[in-house]
């Protein structure tokens, strides 16, 4: 960063799946990953009809090459292309959630298939669960794809559930090898279906996938981190105004839930009740004391308004919680605003070298005009953060 980078220079915000209504293109439900041998990002999307849920009809993709000049990273994306492979006959295909397993160089697209004119609500009122829990590999960096694997029928809980949905936004590898899936799902709990998030993980590399258990408190779509071996951390949409954190010491089985210490602010308005965000770890930046911190830094995007999806804000957590003291408190940031206005689903990627991207729906008018890439570095991190508390 000693050649004269600005914080205003790295957010120059790149369209990558712009919405046409006119031809009935609506794109929504961002999910990024990025494979470091190839120097290779991967954002996904859902295209729709309308921005409606149950007018999802395709999961589409595009590539990004990470190219630098000087102290400056860009993205330099391909062309869209639908990835055909993800559907099933009869069912629209939603939720992307990548996870890369360095082992064996597999990419592993997750999604959900939803019966066609079934929604959400439906499953949940009449307890009718038409949701299909899916997977496609590719070992070829999303050239080429294999066959859907359906593992609905191979987990006896889905039964249990009114409905359920992974991520959205990308799974992890851990550093024991095990690939671990966020999701959540409505239970059968009368009068109403109740969310609770909780973990999908394989230890094998995808031969066999189980569940971890459901957490203790309501919480709906997550995403997870690595904080250090075997400790993993989840960040949960909630419905009462802040976000639902958790951590587990069994590498993602079973999970406790924090102390909310510095809260994270949970969007909500009439139109929804709080926002999916996303969260991903990193190593400790130089400023930091190594003997004193052994665990990974945290980093995590959201609209930063309680009332309206605005203003996606960038949160810093360079103490993350023990996971063996739950008391513990979590002290975030104040949030650096890296997209003002209309903001939605966001999901990020530690590139390598204190370099970040993030992938997130935003627009003039309303967040699914588009969705739109960033490229920063953690001083901006820092200087932005700086700025709004000193503000």
């Amino acid at each position: 960063m000693g050649c004269g980078c600005s914080t205003t220079a790295q957010l120059q915000k790149k369209t990558v799946f712009e919405s046409k209504k006119a031809d009935k293109k609506v794109y929504r439900i961002p999910a990024l990953l990025y494979e470091k041998g190839s120097k290779t990002l991967f954002a996904f999307a859902e295209q729709r009809k309308t921005s409606d849920d149950a007018s999802a009809e395709k999961l589409v993709m595009k590539t990004g090459n990470i190219k630098e000049k000087c102290c400056q990273k860009t993205v330099e994306w391909s062309e869209l292309k639908q990835v055909e492979k993800a559907l099933i006959k009869g069912y629209r295909p939603m939720n992307p959630c990548p996870v890369y397993d360095k082992v064996n160089n597999t990419l592993f697209l997750f999604f959900i298939c939803v019966e066609d004119g079934i929604t959400e609500s439906d499953q949940k009122e009449n307890y009718d669960n038409r949701t299909r829990l899916c997977y496609i590999t590719s070992e070829d960096l999303g050239e080429t794809w294999s066959d859907v694997t359906d593992l609905t029928d191979k987990l006896s809980e889905i039964k249990k559930w009114s409905t359920f949905a992974v991520g959205p936004g990308h799974g992890i590898q851990t550093e024991s090898g095990r690939l671990i899936i966020p999701v959540y799902a409505y239970t059968h709990c009368k009068p109403s279906s109740k969310p609770y998030a909780l973990s999908l993980y394989s230890n094998d590399h995808g031969n066999n996938w189980k569940f971890g258990e459901l957490f203790k408190t309501l919480s709906v779509e997550c995403e997870m981190a690595e904080l250090s071996k075997d400790h993993i951390y989840c960040n949960a949409r909630n419905e009462k105004g802040y976000r639902v954190e958790a951590v587990s010491d069994d590498n993602g089985v079973n999970f406790t839930i924090l102390d909310p210490g510095d809260k994270l602010v949970e969007t909500v308005s009439p139109k929804a009740k709080g926002c999916q965000g996303s969260v991903i770890s990193f190593p400790a930046q130089p400023e930091g004391d190594p003997s004193q911190n052994q665990n990974k830094w945290l980093l995590f995007t959201h609209p930063t308004s309680k009332t309206d999806r605005v203003e996606l804000g960038v949160y810093l957590n360079n103490s993350p919680p023990d996971p063996k003291v739950v008391q513990g408190l979590l002290h975030w940031s104040k949030p650096w605003i890296i997209n003002n206005g209309p903001s939605g689903y966001s999901d990020l990627a530690y590139i390598d070298d204190g370099w970040f991207a993030c992938l997130f729906e935003c627009g003039q008018q309303e967040i699914h005009e588009q969705i739109a890439s960033v490229v920063f570095h953690y001083k901006n991190v820092q200087e932005g953060i700086e700025k709004m508390s000193n503000n």
